[in-house]
């Protein structure tokens, strides 16, 4: 006796549910290794303006330390240069204030970029809270 031939005889192939989980399953961690990248590139860029930002800020505080060191020159030289000469020693005086007053205002700028809200990683962790919350029932 013979049965019907086998749905795998006739050329047809069974449904299989396990392949369908299986497909499924590859593409949501193609999906979350694709977000882990994106992840990890934003953390990249991120750092890098945190080391831009860094530089900047070291640049003027080394500017703000050169100024300061030309106003201690200048208001010394100032004490030396007083003599009895007119408006010399006055000269002297008005510079080395100047530039006392242009490191001042270095140092004011390279604090205020260090103190900059939100901190390192600010939009990363931004991010990932928003795929946090997306994850969530």
């Amino acid at each position: 006796m013979k049965s019907e031939p086998d749905s795998q005889e006739r050329g047809e192939q069974e449904p299989a549910p396990a392949a369908g989980l299986l497909a499924s399953l590859r593409r949501l961690f193609g999906h979350g290794l694709e977000l882990v990248q994106i992840r990890v590139e934003q953390i990249s860029l991120e750092f890098e303006a945190e080391k831009l930002r860094l530089f900047s800020a070291l640049i003027q505080s080394l500017l703000a330390l050169l100024l300061a060191a030309a106003a201690l020159g200048m208001l010394s030289l100032c004490l030396l240069l007083m003599t009895p000469e007119t408006w010399r020693w006055l000269t002297a005086l008005v510079l080395g204030l100047l530039y006392l007053a242009l490191a001042w205002v270095c140092w004011r700028r390279a604090g205020r970029q260090l103190s900059q809200p939100g901190g390192a990683f600010a939009g990363t962790v931004a991010e990932l809270g928003r795929d946090r919350n997306a994850l969530e029932p």
